[in-house]
């Protein structure tokens, strides 16, 4: 065991030592690290550009050097004319002058030639250099690694020796407790061990998955005691209890046929240069920018894409441990993002007073409505309410920055979650997401950030951290991590995945600190069961690239549809017209709206402006009434203690009379 599990410090430093005496003696005898075919691919592109520069300045040398040496001729016959002494002087200066550009011109020729020699002697050098500090990080990677499956084998050894169990006789023990663990058990767990890396706004940690032999002792002991309870409480088949994989509030079956595609979109070219040169200066929000840059979709039935997965709210809703039903809502939270992977096109801005309505009451329970509350700035209000027991709101706000190269939305706002039978109210903010490529290149798009979740009735809480692309990272690509723990700060559940894709959750069963880690966190050790999945990303529909990448969801929301309010983004003129692939007409039906929306905030201004006018005659003075949304009415967050736009109801009512005289006529 101890020949195992024990690696002496002598024995790691000249295996290291000798992984880097081999990697200089390489390097020195010029043997070539090998590279991948991009890698290769990108240093020969490099070395074609610049050889093509260099002959562009050689094609500028000889130029310079012709038309030089006629210069010179030109002077020489003007020094030999008979012309002033004066008149001299200045054409022999004029022709020195001459030959000194010429001279200087040659000299930058030849350093651009030695330039380019020295990066073509030099770049495998340094391409080598690369790769070996990739495979240094790699093998330091794998040695702390080794070392945690080592030293977890240790704590194994140790608390089921039989002198621990013989010194601690009030704690409970079993004839298969007090064995020894053997190697072919360490050799198993070794396989099934996982670690994830530490959040950084966080305590760092490691988790390691149990083996099935492992949970049995641990279920038959007093070790699970920093989960919160016994590990033989928590069902190893499925996470989640017995109530939240009721199937009783399983979904029906559609009664209405949902259109599943929609007209491809046109390729039409576009010239960036000849829209952008005629809005320097002026402000991002104000710039008119043609449906080319869109998707036939508005914001506020973007905003309403966040149902894509409301059943993980129907299973929450369901859920009789608070901690579970926190895991499911973390991973709505995440899943808002799956449909933004391939959708670097721009949703419509709703004009004032635009609203939007989601009615699945009869499919899957739940009615959905948005407006556009206020316009500068862009603010959205959007109230959800579900017959399988929840209730969502929110209010969001839009601030964008353009940084160059890329574009940052910073959505501003809380989402509120609540529960009809439990009461549980949780409270959570979306993160940033960046459009790369702005100028040139393909268009993509990334989340970055943190999210902490709250439940204010029972104070537990989620932290998820999405990191952020880089390109030397060895990380999932788009990964989310989390940890949620109870009211005390403990935690109970790991959470892993990415937000393109799939959620996963893993209980904890044991926790111990670590060693510090390479920035002097203290690490701490999770052990987990193996996870389960509570969320997975539906295939996008066939043909979807050709259709802007909808989403199953995403084809129907724009689907006409009768007694929609007569505001409703179904009815906007300009985005059905690009729908249809009419754009031409789309981009002409825009500006007449957003002239007439700009000639309805005039008069709006003016009439404010001869109110305040008034002001002075209290006689005759009047009060102006700001604008109001029709459907929703500003309020004080009791949990929060901000001041936003919440639901005042009547729309579901109007719709049942079909009566929408209150709309005003924005379209």
């Amino acid at each position: 065991m101890k020949g195992r599990s024990c690696w002496e410090p002598r024995t790691i430093r000249s295996l290291c030592k000798s992984r880097c005496l081999s990697k200089l003696n390489q390097d020195d005898s010029g043997d070539e690290e090998p590279t991948s075919q991009s890698d290769r691919s990108e240093i020969q592109g490099t070395l074609k550009i610049l050889v093509s520069k260099l002959d562009d300045l050689s094609t500028c040398n000889d130029l310079i050097a012709k038309h030089g040496a006629a210069l010179q001729r030109s002077l020489s016959e003007l020094e030999g004319l008979k012309v002033p002494l004066e008149g001299g002087e200045k054409i022999k200066a004029v022709n020195e002058r001459a030959t000194l550009f010429r001279i200087t011109s040659n000299a930058m020729i030849n350093a651009c030639r030695d330039f380019l020699d020295l990066a073509e002697t030099h770049c495998r050098r340094l391409q080598r250099a690369l790769q070996y500090e990739r495979e240094q990080r790699t093998h330091l990677e794998e040695t702390i690694e080794q070392l945690a499956k080592q030293h977890n084998s240790l704590e194994r050894a140790w608390r089921e020796a039989p002198t621990h169990a013989s010194s601690t006789p009030s704690a409970p023990t079993t004839g298969q407790g007090s064995e020894r663990v053997n190697k072919e058990d360490a050799s198993d767990e070794d396989e099934d061990t996982e670690y994830f890396d530490a959040m950084e706004d966080s305590h760092a940690f490691i988790t390691v998955t149990a083996t099935d032999s492992t949970q049995h002792r641990r279920s038959q002991s007093n070790l699970s005691g920093a989960s919160g309870g016994q590990a033989s409480d928590w069902n190893q088949d499925d996470h989640m209890s017995p109530s939240c994989n009721d199937v009783s509030g399983k979904e029906l079956l559609p009664r209405r046929q949902r259109r599943t595609h929609i007209p491809d979109k046109p390729n039409y070219s576009l010239n960036l240069w000849s829209i952008m040169k005629n809005c320097i200066g002026k402000e991002l929000s104000k710039i008119p920018m043609p449906v080319n840059f869109n998707e036939p979709l508005s914001m506020l039935q973007r905003l309403t894409e966040d149902l894509e997965y409301h059943e993980l709210l129907d299973k929450a809703a369901r859920c009789e441990s608070s901690l579970e039903q926190m895991c499911l809502v973390a991973a709505f939270s995440v899943s808002s993002y799956s449909t933004t992977v391939h959708r670097t096109a721009k949703p419509f801005n709703p004009l004032l007073g635009e609203t939007y309505e989601l009615d699945r009451l009869e499919e899957f329970g739940y009615r959905s409505l948005c407006e556009q509350v206020s316009h500068h700035p862009p603010a959205a209000a959007h109230h959800v309410i579900s017959q399988r027991g929840w209730t969502l709101w929110q209010e969001i706000t839009i601030a964008s920055k353009f940084r160059g190269k890329y574009l940052s939305i910073m959505p501003l706002g809380a989402i509120h979650l609540q529960f009809h039978s439990s009461g549980n109210h949780y409270v959570w903010r979306k993160v940033t997401s960046t459009v790369h490529n702005i100028i040139v290149g393909k268009l993509w798009i990334d989340q970055s950030g943190d999210i902490e979740i709250v439940n204010n009735r029972t104070k537990e809480t989620c932290q998820l951290k999405f990191s952020p692309y880089s390109y030397f990272s060895r990380d999932v690509p788009r990964k989310v991590t989390g940890v949620v723990a109870d009211s005390g700060g403990q935690a109970h559940y790991i959470l892993s995945g990415t937000w393109d894709d799939k959620m996963e959750s893993a209980k904890i069963i044991q926790s111990s600190r670590g060693g510090s880690g390479s920035e002097g966190k203290q690490k701490t050790v999770y052990q987990t069961l193996s996870p389960k999945l509570l969320w997975k990303k539906y295939p996008l529909p066939e043909n979807a690239e050709n259709m802007y990448h909808f989403s199953a969801l995403a084809l129907t929301l724009n689907e006409p549809e009768d007694g929609v309010a007569l505001t409703d983004s179904r009815l906007r003129p300009d985005q059905r017209l690009m729908e249809e692939g009419r754009w031409d007409e789309a981009n002409s039906e825009k500006q007449r709206l957003e002239e007439k929306q700009r000639a309805v905030r005039r008069r709006r201004e003016a009439e404010a402006t001869d109110a305040l006018d008034e002001e002075c005659d209290y006689d005759s003075g009047r009060d102006y009434e700001r604008y109001q949304p029709l459907w929703f009415h500003q309020r004080r967050d009791s949990v929060t203690g901000e001041t936003n736009f919440v639901y005042r109801g009547g729309y579901w009512e109007s719709k049942e009379r079909e009566d929408w005289s209150m709309c005003p006529d924005i379209f």
